[in-house]
């Protein structure tokens, strides 16, 4: 029975955790389940040293037809834990769709139906990614380190990638679960900042497979940024490496790849 009732769910979303015993809004996910029959979860515990394992195994217990928990047997990094929870997914499930949320909800679960409803229109997207763009109309609050790191950061990244991304490191992403499998295959370079490299795998199959040839760039409606990052200062101090390594990895990868496929 319970197989069945997995196969009905068109979009699995994995949600890296890692000590979030404090703040993880399990409630909010109870709640999304009542307004949404379309979704799939798989939380991934990345080596966690707080409550988080037994609380996670708690909720897939209570909510087998929606949820699933992957424990990792020690800290790997948001980039592992989402690759591994992306792979189970695909493993085990049929999904049309597949990405990852961050667990703080910082982009409320209810943004999920539009990141969906942006494939239904374009057929050719192969994934579309969460943007925190300060706008009127829109609910945007962000550190202003955070403002200011994710704008350096996304100069770089569109250098890089040759594309005029906004937004990569915003942790709101979703796939194409056809092409989710080669996107999510290798290990990442990056344990924090793999963002650029989704966007990179993904501009690489685009460049390869002419029945996809969009990334689409969803401006959120609301983003509040929900206190400390995981990310570390040994890593922000790392980013000038991982940037040149990512860099030096995937530059012959994409370089045929044109600005004008992209949407």
């Amino acid at each position: 029975m319970k197989t069945k009732l997995l196969f009905k769910f068109s979009t699995g979303i994995v949600v890296p955790c890692y000590n979030e015993e404090e703040r993880l809004q399990l409630s909010e996910f109870s709640r999304f389940f009542k307004t949404d029959n379309t979704t799939f979860f798989c939380f991934v515990d990345d080596g966690s040293t707080d409550g988080t394992k037994k609380i996670l195994a708690d909720f897939a217990k209570k909510n087998p037809e929606r949820v699933q928990a992957v424990f990792l047997s020690c800290n790997q990094g948001k980039a592992e834990a989402v690759r591994q929870g992306v792979k189970t997914l695909l493993k085990t499930h049929k999904f049309k769709f597949v990405g990852y949320w961050d667990a703080d909800l910082a982009t409320p679960l209810s943004t999920i139906i539009e990141f969906i409803e942006k494939f239904q229109i374009s057929r050719a997207l192969v994934a579309v990614c969460g943007s925190r763009i300060l706008r009127l109309g829109a609910s945007i609050h962000r550190s202003v380190f955070r403002h200011y790191f994710g704008r350096i950061f996304a100069t770089v990244a569109s250098y890089i990638l040759n594309i005029p991304v906004y937004d990569t490191q915003c942790g709101a992403k979703i796939f194409s679960a056809e092409h989710a499998g080669l996107i999510f295959s290798e290990h990442f370079i990056s344990r924090w900042f793999f963002d650029i490299e989704l966007f990179a795998r993904s501009i690489e199959l685009m460049g390869r497979d002419k029945t996809v040839n969009s990334i689409y760039e969803l401006p959120l409606a609301k983003w509040h940024d929900q206190g400390e990052s995981k990310v570390t200062w040994g890593s922000i101090i790392r980013t000038p490496v991982d940037l040149f390594l990512i860099f030096y990895h995937y530059r012959n990868r994409i370089t045929n790849f044109s600005k004008s496929d992209t949407t």
